[in-house]
């Protein structure tokens, strides 16, 4: 069955850097591609960046652009979310999700995505 784990959330500064990682197993991972979305405190999942099946291509919500870098690692069925200058607005639960699509669509709505981790928690405070 389709797995998505993630890891690396915890508590940093403003301004200070975390990577998540999420390790997929259950399906052709190189086949498709993978987002990244948080749920804020009393907010609803709001997707935050995807990347195609290739790596080739990523996308970012205006609110983490030029701050937050997705990628992947096909050989390692693993995507990254590196997060820099993060803001005390960047605390959630992070999670991971499989799109429905093959190749190189990345969807920006979360009911395209099938499959979700159980997330990781980012937490920024001094």
């Amino acid at each position: 069955q389709v797995e998505l784990v993630e890891s690396g959330g915890g508590l940093a500064q403003p301004g200070g850097s975390l990577r998540l990682s999420c390790v997929a197993s259950g399906f052709t991972f190189s086949n498709s591609a993978m987002s990244w979305a948080r749920q804020r405190v009393g907010l609803g999942l709001e997707w935050v960046a995807g990347i195609d099946s290739a790596g080739s291509d990523t996308y970012y919500a205006d609110f983490v652009k030029g701050r937050f870098t997705i990628s992947r690692d096909n050989v390692r069925n693993t995507v990254y979310l590196q997060m820099n200058n993060l803001k005390p607005e960047d605390a959630a639960l992070y999670v991971c999700a499989k799109s429905r699509h093959s190749g190189d669509y990345v969807p920006s709505l979360m009911g395209e995505y099938d499959f979700w981790g159980q997330g990781t928690r980012v937490t920024v405070s001094s």
